[in-house]
């Protein structure tokens, strides 16, 4: 885990993402039924959410932060290959 503290922005930018996801989840429907919000303010949230995200690798971006948040499953294969090279021996041919 990263030991950096968050900014006061990066904070209202996470309470706001949360918030509107959660405002997502809450009115899911399914498909067929009319949704309860309007078109409009389906496409407020998601542009809002474009916004928040793209603020989001701004700042990850000029702290020097990867934001490479994948969640990571215990038993998923490491893709990092680590070879040390001090263990070689060299061969001598005479």
């Amino acid at each position: 885990m990263s030991t950096t503290k968050q900014t006061q922005e990066e904070k209202i930018l996470g309470m706001v993402k949360k918030v509107l996801t959660d405002v997502a989840k809450d009115t899911f429907v399914r498909p067929g039924i009319k949704h309860p919000l309007s078109e409009n303010t389906i496409l407020g949230i998601r542009d809002c959410l474009s916004l928040i995200t793209a603020r989001e690798m701004e700042l990850a971006k000029e702290q020097g932060r990867d934001m490479n948040k994948r969640p990571r499953f215990i038993d998923e294969p490491n893709q990092n290959v680590v070879v040390p090279l001090t263990n070689f021996k060299s061969e001598k041919q005479d």
